[in-house]
């Protein structure tokens, strides 16, 4: 197991005792606490009433104001009927069933903080529409409609996501905006998608620049073309994470920000025009960029094109850090990616 897993898979009581997952992220959404604090919530009702939710949702547990640790009592397909806003203090815990968010608009995190999204599907997320949409007990607004992303973090802060699968969504899997940092996005499994992941709202956000994101353990695979991030002004650490291919590029990004890419598995597609790992979306003025690659294991022709100087270390606490592995070791570290199998009635997970 990687350093994650290895922190609560390994207790035979996580089912007793699932607010130690917190304690678990690693990188710069390392202070995510979630509902670590709070009461628990169990999902009780699949259905949605986006202004007016109803006590057994979902969407009842995601907009209180209280810190809350959200399950679920059993498997269920959940179509939301507009994009559900997370209030903060918020764990999302799918461990002990097969919890999908599918066919409806899907997730967005705005303005919040101390999210965990943790054991979730979420694939098929649609545009939501213009209408009212409640996010918290007290405030109902009218949203202009989401853009069908799976996951939207905007404006956000100390988030994590983990264990989730991300498929086919209308617009980007999960893209981190407006400002938001201090993000782990860790263990998922992204397939079947165009524009995986945005990083930085565009070239002239200058908020952005503070912008800090870990991306690790994570495995992108087949049908995936482009964005594995791609990055804009602020920072990505994105260490030992599984690339099995892509059609335009993995590794992208504008506007002068940092990447620092460490112990990836990168397996290059067969296409010959495909080999490169990096892309600049811009065709001059590029090679002070500080992007950087250690530890990398390439396949099939890979490479990776750095540039820059000085250093692009993430430069974490020492509660942040963790141990980044040689890439060839990253099919062992990623091999549970996406959300896994528990039981609550046993040990395992």
């Amino acid at each position: 197991m990687n350093v994650i897993d290895s922190c609560w898979r390994t207790k035979p009581n996580w089912a007793s005792n699932r607010r130690a997952l917190a304690d678990c992220a690693v990188g710069f959404g390392k202070n995510a606490a979630g509902g670590k604090n709070g009461d628990m919530y169990m999902v009780t009702d699949p259905s949605d009433n986006p202004g007016n939710p109803k006590r057994g949702t979902l969407r009842y547990g995601a907009i209180q104001t209280a810190p809350l640790w959200i399950t679920f009592a059993r498997d269920m397909v959940i179509t939301l009927k507009n994009e559900l806003m997370v209030n903060s203090y918020k764990t999302i815990d799918g461990r002990g069933a097969k919890v999908e968010i599918a066919n409806g608009p899907c997730i967005t995190i705005q303005g919040v903080t101390n999210i965990i999204i943790h054991g979730i599907s979420m694939h098929d997320c649609k545009p939501g529409n213009s209408g009212t949409v409640r996010d918290t007990p007290t405030h109902a607004g009218r949203r202009r409609g989401s853009d069908g992303d799976a996951i939207s973090i905007f404006s956000a802060s100390n988030i994590w996501i983990d264990h989730c699968y991300l498929a086919r969504a209308a617009d980007g899997l999960i893209d981190v905006i407006h400002g938001s940092t201090a993000i782990t996005i860790s263990n998922n499994y992204f397939t079947q998608h165009d524009k995986v992941m945005l990083f930085g709202h565009n070239d002239n956000n200058v908020e952005d620049k503070a912008m800090k994101v870990t991306v690790a353990f994570n495995h992108f695979g087949p049908g995936l073309i482009e964005r594995m991030p791609r990055v804009r002004l602020g920072y990505a650490h994105v260490a030992n994470n599984r690339y099995t291919g892509w059609l335009m590029y993995a590794i992208g990004g504008s506007a002068n920000p940092t990447i620092f890419s460490e112990g990836n598995y990168f397996m290059a597609p067969n296409r010959p025009d495909s080999k490169q790992v990096t892309k600049r979306e811009v065709k001059k003025g590029w090679s002070n960029w500080k992007w950087r690659s250690s530890k990398d294991k390439f396949l099939n022709g890979a490479y990776f094109i750095p540039s820059g100087y000085g250093s692009c270390a993430p430069y974490y606490t020492k509660s942040q850090s963790f141990p980044v592995a040689d890439g060839s070791r990253v099919p062992a570290l990623t091999a549970d990616a996406g959300p896994l199998r528990c039981s609550s009635y046993s040990s395992k997970c």
